[in-house]
């Protein structure tokens, strides 16, 4: 899963609906790829969070902290 996009100053965005899809995986997997944790990293860096958004980080890192999903080495977590 590839959710960032750089710009021509390298700065780095998050892609529309990649939230969504990384809470979703962690869920299902009970991991945090490197790729979802450099998702979250743009998306947490980019300034005009949602409320909504702003609470999904919250649950994720909730669960993180609680054991339920662990932080893994793995550069995606998707099946071929």
């Amino acid at each position: 899963m590839f959710v960032v996009s750089l710009t021509a100053s390298h700065q780095l965005l998050p892609l529309p609906g990649a939230l969504g899809e990384i809470v979703m995986a962690a869920q299902v997997t009970g991991c945090l790829s490197r790729a979802d944790r450099h998702g979250l990293k743009a998306t947490i860096l980019h300034a005009n969070l949602s409320d909504e958004e702003r609470c999904a980080i919250d649950r994720l890192l909730r669960a993180t902290t609680r054991g339920r999903i662990q932080i893994c080495d793995e550069v995606s977590t998707l099946m071929s």
